[in-house]
């Protein structure tokens, strides 16, 4: 083997899980060397959260499990250790002033998530750990213990310990593409199916003329058979083959695509509206443009855009004089803009998900240092492990806990034996 000492780490994945897992390493005692694949780390973190970086949710460890859609009580050792708070802590000792906003989404004063990517870096210079820019293409055994890494162009280093931060298999451009998964199985490790989480709906109706419209307060819910297993308010996104957003990709966690034909999503245009304030709202807009046609005279009430839909919907003629319309036809506009129906028929392809469902089965792990239970010294830390979560920086902070955990483990197993 090469001349790495055998007492290093070696983190493969330079992304939120390995740079925080290689600083863990350092802080603790040991010596962490990063493998990256890409000319730059933490490649897909330059871009989450549109490139502002929603670093974590300003919230307690036991609301981030909340928020977990599986697998939530393995984190509980991962969070306590390394908390939202811990975390809003690090980054701004490391140069980042963060800020709060709706919904307690923590992000950078600068709005950029390179800034969070550079203090990592910077951070990882400090603590003297290198980064080999080579794309490790196996870990290295021996009776079941770790003994190092080879990589794709052939050189094989020699480490006591692998931590594997690959992440998932959505946005592929970015390096994700399922490498540490593939290593899992490698090592005889139980991998779970691997489908999309937080992903855009593809919807039967034609939305192309509504795409590009982003309302930024509307409610939506969805049901399955009719029951509500979803609904919440904020902002989503209508896109040339169906709907997106933040309250699209955080309902997407709570739908089948084997039983897709079985949901319905409802928008309601006016959720601060009661039914009662909504139909005076609509009384004094029918007084107000009574001599206008019908469909030029909801301006004030929704995008133009939207406009013809809502009137097709509403079944009231569109040339109809407004001052005519009757109770009974405001109601049914009321009814349309409470309950403006999707019926969805599937989802965007994993490649546009933004976190990956599935991955090293946790059954595998332990807990309480991420450490693989059947073959010693294999780390494991972020979404390569079978977890998600919502969207509100969730996800960033199970990367964040979990790679710092491994991090932790993997010096205290190296110091440990020597």
């Amino acid at each position: 083997m090469s001349a790495r000492t055998e007492s290093t780490v070696a983190v493969i994945g330079a992304g939120p899980a390995g740079m925080m897992a290689a600083c863990a390493v350092a802080e603790a005692g040991g010596q962490a060397v990063l493998y990256e694949q890409n000319a730059a780390c933490g490649k897909k973190l330059r871009i989450t959260g549109k490139g502002r970086c929603n670093v974590t949710n300003d919230c307690t460890p036991a609301q981030v499990m909340e928020n977990v859609t599986r697998n939530r009580k393995f984190l509980y050792s991962a969070l306590y250790r390394f908390s939202p708070s811990d975390v809003i802590e690090f980054f701004e000792d490391s140069g980042v002033p963060l800020k709060t906003e709706r919904g307690r989404r923590v992000f950078p004063v600068s709005d950029r998530a390179a800034d969070v990517c550079t203090a990592l870096e910077r951070k990882l210079k400090q603590l003297h750990c290198p980064v080999i820019r080579e794309q490790v293409s196996s870990i290295l055994y021996d009776a079941g213990t770790v003994q190092g890494i080879r990589t794709r162009i052939g050189n094989v280093y020699s480490h006591r310990a692998v931590i594997v931060c690959t992440g998932g298999i959505s946005y592929p451009a970015t390096g994700s593409r399922g490498d540490g998964h593939r290593m899992a199985k490698d090592a005889g490790l139980h991998v779970t199916p691997l489908t999309g989480s937080l992903v855009p709906v593809v919807c039967r109706e034609d939305t192309r003329e509504w795409m590009g419209l982003s309302p930024k307060n509307v409610r939506l819910t969805v049901y399955r058979n009719d029951k509500a297993v979803f609904a919440e308010q904020g902002e989503m996104l209508f896109t040339h083959f169906g709907v997106s957003g933040p309250l699209v990709l955080s309902a997407s966690a709570h739908m089948q695509a084997g039983d897709i034909c079985e949901y319905r999503m409802s928008i309601n245009w006016k959720p601060a509206l009661s039914e009662s304030e909504l139909d005076t709202r609509l009384l004094g807009d029918i007084q107000k443009y009574a001599a206008k046609d019908f469909i030029n005279s909801l301006g004030d009430l929704l995008p133009r855009v939207l406009i013809p839909e809502v009137v097709k919907r509403s079944g009231i003629p569109p040339r109809m004089k407004t001052g005519a319309i009757t109770k009974e036809m405001r109601g049914r506009l009321a009814d349309v803009l409470k309950d403006f129906t999707l019926t969805p028929t599937g989802f965007r392809p994993v490649e546009e998900a933004i976190v990956t469902c599935g991955g090293v089965d946790i059954k595998e792990i332990d807990p309480k240092t991420m450490m693989a239970k059947a073959v010693t010294g294999l780390f494991f830390g972020g979404v390569v492990l079978d977890l998600d979560a919502y969207t509100g920086g969730y996800n960033l902070q199970i990367a964040w806990s979990t790679g710092r955990l491994a991090g932790l483990g993997a010096a205290q197993y190296i110091l440990d034996g020597e």
